[in-house]
């Protein structure tokens, strides 16, 4: 097991495509991009990988049996920089003119199946307008976050005028493209405990890290391993929908990791890392070498430390089983809440149609207050009131009383008395770096461990990525900030996986995130915290607006509902470099948004 991870040469790497069977059900059903996970194709067991007979790789201009050909346009239809949907035999493709050139692509967002049109073309790539993921306009390569899955990119012809697209029948039918990936063809070394790659986590950063290795043609052993039952799965969609199942939930079946040899270890938690041996010890006494390490332990949710805390029917959302068991509990009784930021407001919304009664006990004067201001949190709460949701705001609880060990009531500091059968805790996370503390590798005070642009921390050959990290945010003057959203987590893992092959990237995407309550979406993009001004454009009433957050005479975060795709066009000029002003914004006219860098 060398320790080298330059990028191998192409002659060694016997690098291996798998192709996705069709999906087992439509796009809208699925759980991680509301599509169905594919089964993958593939032979060989956690440990040891052979490379036996596998199907070819889907190619998007096969023989004439398997295409599809038509003339979906005349040139003139389309000016620079447009997107059109267009029909092409039973499917539909993405038409972009840009520079005088035509593209065909995926139609949908492969993450949750956004229609691609209604995003935002900009710098040779679209951005989706749901939830801000990056295609390259050329290639159809996924080039920024969230998801893990590319577009396939259609052959283009123009004859006589008219614009000409072959695309195959199967990738039409698909709408996504896994990127081809590297094979593991170093041997386990079994129970020794020996491996080249090995990835604390199994959360977006740690997949997108073990997946973005394969991508880049690294060929030796990965381990990822997780205090999870389960493989990786969307955890976001815990708070946003309960009932879901972990299979559901899965961001990759398992065939997938077998297929390119990325080893999970399920239920196994590190306690030590040994920097100076480069060794990690689970609990279990189960050790491990590395080459390379990524942390991306995440966070632990704050529990409360009131009197009664250990009563039954008392939960933090932070697994599958956790949630079910809440949407169990919750049918027909009464539900309560404490805190009011995105974790509980979700819980709170998924409940107002299953429980009996849903309650909300917050701190703050408002819910999302510090996020997203006093005037948007008060719309909010409102269209939450309407649904039936009843606030306790500016107070916390004081105890939790039991009627034969489970939950019966929660007393609030305020003497108030609400009859509750189930509580969700949302307060907030605290970074799981526990283990870390005697390991040499740095920690801030609050227990973050701080990066660098290249996800490295201050031991050589060790990167961390994920909720834990802090790390220097390129377009805010590289200010080291916690960010723990879904997005960025994939962006970071992508980062120190390039690191780790010595390909010097660093981390420069625009944090994005969004919620869902009571079938609206919020969006938000930027870096808000600290803002001393709201400017909203719209209306809040009608929950169609948006907010731009400002910091002296800078827009540093926008939010919007029903405004789509405002907040992709923000991110993208925010992305671009360019600074927007607040006077840009206060006069309500949005032509700022079609000139630079948009």
């Amino acid at each position: 097991m060398g320790g080298c991870f330059s990028k191998p040469k192409p002659v060694e790497l016997k690098i291996e495509v798998v192709l996705p069977e069709k999906e087992r059900s439509k796009e809208e059903l699925s759980a991680s991009g509301k599509g169905s996970p594919r089964a993958y194709q593939g032979n060989g067991t956690a440990r040891h990988f052979h490379t036996e007979e596998r199907l070819p790789a889907p190619h998007p201009y096969p023989g004439p049996q398997d295409c599809v050909e038509a003339a979906v346009c005349h040139v003139k239809d389309l000016e620079n920089g447009q997107m059109r949907e267009v029909e092409l035999g039973w499917g539909k493709v993405l038409l972009v003119k840009d520079n005088g050139e035509f593209h065909a692509l995926g139609h949908k967002c492969p993450h949750y199946g956004a229609p691609l049109v209604k995003g935002v073309l900009s710098r040779g790539r679209v951005r989706c307008p749901w939830h801000g993921a990056c295609f390259n306009i050329s290639t159809g390569d996924l080039e920024d976050f969230p998801g893990l899955d590319s577009l396939h990119k259609f052959q283009v012809k123009i004859e006589k005028e008219k614009v000409y697209v072959r695309a195959s029948k199967q990738a039409l039918q698909l709408q996504r493209r896994t990127k081809v990936m590297a094979k593991c063809i170093s041997p386990s070394a079994g129970h020794s405990g020996s491996t080249n790659v090995l990835i604390v986590g199994a959360g977006a950063a740690g997949l997108v890290c073990a997946e973005t290795l394969r991508q880049e043609g690294f060929s030796d052993r990965i381990v990822l391993c997780t205090l999870d039952r389960h493989l990786p799965y969307d955890r976001p969609k815990l708070s946003k929908s309960l009932d879901a199942q972990p299979e559901q939930l899965a961001l990759r079946p398992k065939e997938f990791f077998r297929a390119y040899g990325i080893e999970v270890l399920t239920e196994a938690q590190v306690v030590t890392v040994d920097v100076r041996n480069k060794k990690v010890v689970f609990k279990d006494g189960f050790k491990l070498e590395y080459s390379k390490l990524l942390l991306a332990p995440g966070s632990s949710p704050k529990t409360l430390s009131c009197k009664g805390k250990e009563v039954e029917n008392v939960f933090t959302i932070r697994t599958p089983e956790d949630a079910n068991r809440v949407v169990r509990l919750a049918r027909g009784r009464n539900a309560i809440v404490i805190g009011a930021g995105f974790l509980g407001m979700e819980v709170a919304a998924y409940l107002t149609e299953k429980a009996h009664s849903v309650s909300v006990v917050e701190l703050e004067e408002t819910p999302f207050r510090r996020f997203l201001g006093e005037r948007v949190g008060r719309a909010l709460m409102k269209m939450f009131e309407n649904n039936g949701v009843k606030f306790y705001m500016q107070t916390e609880v004081l105890e939790l009383r039991a009627q034969e060990g489970k939950l019966k009531e929660v007393v609030l500091k305020s003497s108030k008395v609400i009859r509750a059968d189930v509580c969700v805790v949302g307060i907030g996370a605290v970074p799981a770096t526990g283990f870390l503390r005697q390991s040499g590798i740095g920690l801030d005070s609050r227990g973050f461990i701080p990066v660098n642009k290249m996800m490295q921390t201050n031991v050589p050959g060790v990167f961390a990525a994920g909720d834990a990290v802090t790390f220097p945010l390129a377009w805010r003057n590289n200010r080291k900030v916690n960010i723990p959203h879904w997005q960025m987590a994939h962006a970071q893992g992508r980062v120190a996986a390039q690191n780790m092959l010595a390909q010097e990237a660093e981390i420069s995407t625009v944090p994005y995130l969004w919620t869902a309550m009571f079938g609206k979406s919020l969006r938000y993009a930027g870096y808000g915290e600290g803002f001393d001004d709201v400017i909203i454009q719209g209306d809040l009433e009608e929950l169609k607006f948006v907010a731009f957050y400002t910091k002296g005479d800078e827009v540093i975060a926008v939010a919007s509902m029903n405004y789509d795709p405002i907040v992709s066009k923000v991110a993208e000029v925010l992305g671009s470099g360019r600074a927007i002003r607040k006077r840009e914004v206060e006069t309500g006219d949005m032509s700022w948004l079609t000139g630079k860098g948009s």
